[in-house]
């Protein structure tokens, strides 16, 4: 069997052809940021989300930054779980915010109402939470989540970095809240090479998300007065082709990788091995398949053995918990958590992706089960 890698760039020729048709018809028209495809891309996508606004930006950590600043969080505090990727906590410092971590429950790799509501008990500073959908995963908590911090007059922020067309009780990520960050970066289920996506339902947000991405200019895109404190991170009209192109297909690569999670978890079945399960979801975006160690089972070792099959493992969610990282020394220091400390080590995502067969994930499954089983 070739080999399988953890990462997969989901575009046919037709698509490539479609691409460049594109990309030349850009070029010539010599407008390269907000222009037609830009436009078309925010529309398409929310759309698809439901949302009523969507607002693209050059990254994931701008959108999430941006829905920070939105929020007011400066000088306030803002829940954040400690298994996430450095963007989430840096969105919160940048923008002044003092954060504090969540431990996480290990059915779902997120943080539970009854860490929110111990955090609000301990705190009355409490401006939001960003809460993300590890791997793709929507709590079955998560609406209970929003209508507590939402009564508490605390906003519920959507890291939806992995959670592309993830749904839960008939509603997609990017509407659960009170805006969501996307990110599209190469890796994630759908890309455009690099780039991000706010959505909201709020018009004064979708204009003050405009003018942030744009030098904090509200009027048009070459105008002269700025009005916000803003920077440049627009998405270009090349990012835009490629994300409506990438869009059109991504029900059909959601299908895919659940195909061919349901043929890697019935072997893990076979031999009981625990991973975090979506079967409360409607549509789970299977960004990772978060399979859990058992005691005398190392991450390194699984990989080792892995790749001795030709199974390539790419990035945990996460290996390292953000209180551990040497960046982020002092940030809510003195807390413990535990349920962190025990598995975001002790975790491996196998390769998942729409470029695999339902062949592969058998595979894979029957691979993982020989070796932790």
């Amino acid at each position: 069997m070739a080999e399988i890698k953890p990462f997969f760039f989901d575009l046919t020729e037709e698509e490539i052809a479609e691409f460049q048709a594109g990309a030349a018809k850009i070029l010539r028209s010599g407008t390269l940021i907000l222009g037609d495809y830009t436009a078309a891309f925010e529309k398409a996508f929310a759309e698809f989300i439901g949302s009523k606004h969507a607002i693209s930006v050059n990254s994931g950590s701008a959108a999430l930054e941006f829905l920070c600043r939105m929020k007011r969080v400066d000088g306030k505090r803002v829940l954040v779980p400690t298994n996430t990727n450095f963007a989430t906590v840096a969105a919160v410092l940048r923008t002044g915010g003092i954060v504090e971590y969540l431990d996480m429950d290990a059915q779902t790799f997120a943080p539970t109402l009854a860490m929110v509501q111990a955090a609000f008990a301990r705190h009355n500073d409490i401006a939001g939470v960003v809460w993300v959908h590890i791997g793709g995963i929507i709590s079955p908590e998560f609406p209970a989540v929003v209508n507590y911090c939402r009564s508490h007059g605390a906003s519920v922020i959507e890291d939806s970095a992995h959670a592309h067309g993830s749904q839960l009780g008939g509603v997609r990520s990017g509407k659960l809240a009170d805006g969501a960050a996307f990110s599209f970066f190469p890796t994630k289920v759908m890309t455009t090479c690099e780039g991000g996506m706010i959505t909201t339902e709020s018009d004064e947000e979708d204009a003050v998300a405009r003018s942030l991405r744009n030098q904090g200019k509200r009027e048009m895109k070459y105008g002269a007065v700025h009005h916000d404190f803003g920077n440049s991170s627009r998405m270009t009209e090349l990012h835009a082709l490629l994300g409506l192109i990438q869009l059109k297909k991504l029900p059909a690569m959601l299908a895919q990788r659940a195909r061919v999670a349901r043929a890697m978890t019935k072997e893990l079945d076979r031999v009981g091995v625990s991973y975090c399960s979506t079967a409360h979801m409607d549509v789970a975006s299977y960004y990772k398949l978060i399979v859990l160690l058992p005691p005398g089972r190392t991450l390194a070792g699984v990989k080792q053995a892995l790749a001795a099959e030709q199974i390539i493992v790419g990035g945990s969610v996460y290996e390292i918990p953000c209180h551990q990282q040497p960046v982020f020394q002092g940030v809510c220091a003195g807390r413990a958590y535990p349920a962190a400390d025990r598995w975001c080590p002790n975790h491996v995502c196998p390769p998942l992706t729409s470029g695999m067969t339902e062949e592969d994930g058998r595979f894979v499954g029957e691979m993982l089960a020989k070796i932790i089983a």
